[in-house]
Parts: C-alpha cells; sequence; structure tokens
C-alpha cells in the first residue's frame, strides 16, 4: 500500500502548476530535436554538406551513448544501454521534482535532450547526428540539437553546484 500511496504523492507533485513549466519546457526541448533531425533526415543524404568554415552537417548514426561513445555491434549490449538510458530519464524525472528551480531547469534541458535521443533509439535504433564542427582539420565530435540541451543542462547543473560550495 506504501508504494500506491507514494506513487500518488509523486503523481501530485508531477502536476503540480510549478512543473507544468517544465514539463512543457521539455516537451519543447524534445519538439526542436525532432524537428532538427526530420529536416536533416529528409534533406540530406550521409553526405558531408559544407555549411562555413566551422561547421557542416555530415549525417552519422549513433548507436552508442553521447558523442558515439560505447558503440557496440551487439544487439544484447544496444538493448541495456537502451534500458538503463530509459532508466536514467525516469530517475532524472523523478528526482528532477524534488530540486529548486534552477537546479530543476538544468534537469529539465538533460530530460528534453535525453528524450529525444532515447525516441530515435526506439525508432530508428541509432541516434542521427549531424552538427559537425572543426577547425583547420580537427574535428569535434559530430553531435544533434539534444546533445546540446543535454551538454547545456549538465554544464550548469556543474557550474551552479561548484558556486553553492
Amino acid at each position: 500500500m506504501t508504494l500506491l500511496t507514494n506513487l500518488k504523492e509523486k503523481k501530485k507533485l508531477f502536476f503540480k502548476r510549478q512543473n507544468i513549466f517544465y514539463l512543457l519546457i521539455i516537451f519543447i526541448i524534445f519538439f526542436l530535436d525532432r524537428y532538427s533531425k526530420t529536416t536533416v533526415l529528409k534533406n540530406f543524404d550521409e553526405k558531408s554538406h559544407y555549411i562555413n568554415n566551422f561547421i557542416n552537417f555530415d549525417l552519422i548514426w549513433n548507436t552508442g551513448i553521447g558523442f558515439g561513445l560505447m558503440s557496440f555491434d551487439s544487439t544484447l549490449i544496444y538493448n541495456l544501454i537502451t534500458f538503463l538510458i530509459c532508466s536514467v530519464i525516469i530517475i532524472l524525472l523523478i528526482v528532477a521534482l524534488s530540486f529548486k528551480a534552477m537546479d530543476k531547469l538544468f534537469f529539465t534541458l538533460i530530460i528534453g535532450g535525453a528524450l529525444g535521443n532515447f525516441y530515435d533509439r526506439l525508432i530508428f535504433k541509432a541516434v542521427p547526428d549531424f552538427i559537425d564542427l572543426h577547425y583547420n582539420g580537427y574535428h569535434w565530435f559530430t553531435f544533434n540539437v539534444a546533445d546540446i540541451f543535454i551538454t547545456m543542462g549538465i554544464i550548469g547543473y556543474l557550474i551552479n553546484g561548484s558556486l553553492r560550495t
């Protein structure tokens, strides 16, 4: 009975007026990411498209986690990583509810981006990455809009945390 009571309390906390704002941000980030990926998938093939001296659009399919790390050919490992990502997103949603506004905002950025990439893992069995930053022949990892929001959330949370101590 306590589990059911606890879930009801979390549901009430989740749909509090102040949390609706953060849920809206999560959905906006998710749809910005979907829009960018849909546009790239419809208009670009897997060739590199020059934008300027610092950025190209270069579509690649990432089966790993952020920036192509932990890419494996094994379906079992891919499914385990996908399950782990789903679990982390759920935990972040629950944990974020108890934070103050600024930390909640940073977790919102992370969750919105993570949901965008998680959707791609489920639908495409890989995440389309297409933003290629480079300078003088040195290239950063290829990434997407969801990765930008995840990175902004993590950096913001770390900076905010270091300022409190």
